[in-house]
């Protein structure tokens, strides 16, 4: 790596060029980078990502398989979630057509407490229709991806960059931080033909891995890590442009399950099948909230954890007793039940209190 991948603060010449430019933006509404700057962010960014990317499973291994599940369990979750459930998922379905084979409820089994289980049901019926219209060769092109169930814009650009060498941009959270930041621009069109006119075109796959790379560890959304930016002299506004987003409050809510035990069986109700959230999964039978329980009831707490979704936080309490009369669900051998489709919430009692 040389002096100015280290040092990036010390090139005067690129910061006094950035600054002229940026005067000159005012009356633009984006920056545009002229390919000799192009050139440089390439050399830099691919350098940075050489000698500072995480080592992650689907990296050391782009089978198109591996690569689509990690795209598709990377939707909306941290990398340090998706880890242990990318293992266990290829553990119980190591190839497309195994998972092609599989029952849905297998597969919600396995993807149960990543959560966006709609991720899941369209993960299966794009294996299915691989096998069935494609012979079980991944396609590579990105209209064929985009073709395919749950695959969109930035999925299908992702596969085909990294596993085909195919020239062509992703844009997800972290590319449009990045470049909103060092363009001054925004707009998902803008910044989508930003990432087309800024890609390597001999290595798409690893610049558009090392833009992800950039925008996860180091163009931070609160705290961007400027003085390691290896781009920090093209930047139009040094981390201080922070995007107008409102907020959102979490909200506070208390919720309340029974955990009734029977001999080596465990008492478990099933969500409808036109449910809107998550339909056909398994959970504990729940309970009047615990404003209106007794105070007996209260007592009787087991214990409690916390759970997140979305934008609200809960206050779970478990109470062990038996479920009240007219529960409609089942008795379920605890041998079976990590099969089961289960809710990440019931995943997480049963887990707590020793059941699975």
């Amino acid at each position: 790596m040389d002096g100015d991948c280290i040092f990036p603060h010390r090139d005067k010449e690129a910061i006094r060029n950035i600054e002229k430019r940026n005067r000159s933006m005012k009356s633009r509404d984006s920056q545009q980078l002229d390919s000799r700057v192009r050139r440089r962010w390439r050399a830099r960014l691919l350098s940075w990502y050489a000698h500072n990317r995480r080592d992650l499973p689907w990296r050391s291994d782009p089978h198109p398989y591996r690569v689509w599940l990690s795209e598709v369990m990377l939707q909306q979750t941290r990398v340090a979630a998706v880890l242990e459930h990318y293992h266990r998922f290829l553990q119980r379905f190591p190839t497309l057509e195994k998972l092609a084979a599989a029952r849905e409820s297998s597969v919600l089994a396995s993807w149960s407490g990543l959560g966006y289980y709609r991720r899941a049901r369209m993960l299966h019926a794009a294996a299915k229709t691989i096998v069935k219209k494609h012979g079980g060769e991944f396609p590579g092109s990105v209209a064929e991806l985009r073709s395919l169930p749950g695959i969109g814009r930035y999925t299908a650009a992702a596969i085909a960059s990294i596993v085909f060498n195919v020239p062509v941009a992703v844009v997800d959270g972290n590319v449009e931080r990045v470049l909103s930041r060092a363009l001054g621009i925004s707009g998902t069109e803008t910044v989508w033909a930003a990432a087309e006119e800024l890609l390597s075109r001999p290595r798409p796959g690893d610049f558009n891995q090392a833009m992800m790379e950039l925008g996860a560890t180091v163009c931070l959304p609160r705290q961007p890590q400027c003085p390691i930016c290896p781009v920090f002299t093209f930047c139009a506004s040094r981390g201080s442009l922070e995007p107008a987003n409102t907020v959102l409050r979490q909200k506070q809510r208390e919720i309340s399950y029974t955990l009734d035990r029977r001999d080596k069986s465990i008492f478990l109700v099933q969500r409808p099948k036109d449910a809107s959230l998550m339909p056909g999964m398994w959970e504990l039978p729940e309970r009047l909230g615990i404003q209106e329980m007794s105070p007996q009831a209260r007592e009787g707490v087991t214990f409690r954890l916390r759970h997140s979704i979305t934008v609200t936080d809960y206050v779970v309490n478990i109470i062990e007793g038996s479920t009240p009369t007219g529960t409609l669900g089942q008795w379920v051998e605890k041998r079976r039940i990590a099969r089961l489709p289960l809710t990440g919430l019931a995943t997480k009692i049963l887990r707590r209190a020793r059941v699975i």
